[in-house]
């Protein structure tokens, strides 16, 4: 009954908490599939990703200027299907951003966090 409560006294707030949770867990999905496909390509990350910061094309969508990742959905060997952001604004895009660093470092962020939330993974 309490929660009721609570979720009824701010909705906003109990709703993007949600969302948040679902960003944090998309980001490290991705970040993870990268990591597992570098090990099995001997140290190789796909050679998409560059260095500068560049949303994430979904899964089937037309990637003209997004980094495609298709190559970890190929076969379903890394996941399934790219995941997408609760609130993405672009079409083909998957709402996360993702760069490489000169030394190889991997990070993947949420582009529409709430609440003041910073959701970003590097690895």
């Amino acid at each position: 009954m309490a929660g009721i409560v609570i979720f009824a006294i701010n909705p906003n707030k109990q709703l993007g908490d949600t969302r948040n949770a679902q960003r944090r867990a998309d980001v490290n999905t991705i970040l993870n599939a990268v990591y597992q496909y570098t090990i099995d390509n001997n140290g190789t990350l796909p050679t998409t990703i560059t260095t500068t910061a560049t949303e994430v094309c979904k899964t089937g969508g037309t990637c003209t200027s997004l980094i495609d990742l298709s190559v970890l959905t190929a076969s379903e060997k890394y996941i399934v299907s790219m995941p997408e952001e609760p609130q993405k604004t672009n079409a083909n895009g998957a709402g996360y951003m993702i760069k490489k660093s000169a030394n190889g470092r991997i990070t993947v962020d949420a582009q529409f966090e709430e609440q003041g939330a910073t959701i970003s993974v590097t690895r």
